[in-house]
């Protein structure tokens, strides 16, 4: 990797462990990753864990990566997002996505219904707000609509998760950035064409949003080991993490490899992944020892991610995930580490 080639770390839903999590912020930091986002699922508040570590550093941005449309309303979001700007210093970037049925129905209590235009309404009120604009009532009433009392004092970007067609044109026409997960490398260049589609949409001059694809990772040094963390973030969320993920991998053409997943013992044995499900390990995942990974995140680079965010595995061990960290951090920073003991020793 070059220097101008910036890179974050993101952390899954079902990482809980608030310890970890406010390690492996202030750690990336310290490593030179330009940004830290952080996923809500059914565990903490983002926004909490988010202030704490905003408070405990000082230069990487930090961001929801994402939280849900169907948890808080419009104006909640955009109170959240106006007090982590402040509280961070200007470093904070909302993450918005659509979620999934389980998560809408089966936490908070909402009918998953019309996700995308729920995304989209959600994005243009929150966008609305941040602006210092009203409220844009959609609900019968004669309440006055109103502004939210305190301003960010700066600009707060809004990226979306997005991996269907129609909500990858939205964040063409509405974000700022792009960040899908668990989408092929291989078809990274039809999302931008998508993704461009939504940029014609949209205010004239517009610019295309920053290309962020979160990449699961599963670093190493024992392949074997590695290779099999990669089938589990690979089988997890075919299995477990509703029909979106199966569908998006079909239409990139990797149908045989999605049914090799699913129709698979080796789901629930775990001893790895069959022969003709091994492809998606490298279509989705950084995976092998640190010379392998850094060779599959430039396959990204190549197909025209601005800035990769590397998503750590939950549930490791906190030594297990500085390795990866350090593994994989941007290369000035490994280049001065490497060189600092040649120096002593001279």
């Amino acid at each position: 990797m070059s220097t101008d080639r910036p890179l974050a770390v993101g952390l899954p839903p079902m990482e809980t462990r608030r310890d970890v999590v406010l390690h492996v912020a202030t750690r990336a930091e310290e490593l030179g990753y330009a940004a830290f986002y952080l996923a809500e699922g059914w565990g903490h508040d983002a926004s909490v864990l988010l202030a704490e570590i905003a408070v405990r550093t000082s230069r990487i941005r930090i961001g929801t990566g994402v939280v849900n449309v169907w948890g808080r309303s419009a104006a909640s979001i955009a109170m959240l997002a106006t007090s982590l700007g402040e509280v961070s210093g200007g470093r904070f970037v909302l993450g918005l996505g659509a979620g999934s049925p389980q998560l809408a129905e089966g936490l908070h209590d909402v009918a998953f219904r019309a996700p995308v235009q729920r995304l989209a309404e959600t994005t243009r009120q929150v966008r609305r707000l941040l602006d210092g604009e009203r409220l844009l009532p959609t609900a019968p009433g004669r309440s006055r609509p109103l502004r939210l009392a305190v301003r960010p004092s700066s600009d707060i970007p809004i990226q979306l998760a997005a991996l269907g067609p129609e909500a990858v044109r939205l964040a063409g026409e509405l974000a700022d950035a792009w960040y899908p997960f668990l989408l092929p490398v291989s078809g990274l260049k039809d999302g931008i064409r998508l993704l461009e589609e939504g940029v014609a949409r949209g205010r004239p001059g517009r610019p295309l949003p920053q290309i962020r694809p979160g990449l699961p990772v599963a670093v190493s040094p024992d392949p074997a080991e590695a290779r099999q963390l990669a089938w589990w973030w690979v089988s997890f969320y075919l299995t477990s993490m509703g029909p979106l993920y199966a569908r998006t991998l079909r239409a990139y053409g990797l149908g045989e490899a999605v049914d090799a997943v699913l129709g698979s013992d080796s789901v629930a044995a775990s001893n790895g992944p069959p022969q003709r499900a091994a492809p998606l390990l490298d279509e989705l995942t950084v995976w092998g020892d640190a010379t392998a990974a850094t060779q599959l995140l430039d396959r990204w680079y190549a197909a025209g991610a601005d800035m990769p965010v590397l998503v750590l595995p939950p549930g490791r061990a906190l030594d297990e995930l500085d390795h990866m960290l350090e593994d994989l951090r941007p290369r000035s920073q490994a280049q001065q580490t490497v060189t600092r003991p040649a120096l002593m020793l001279v």
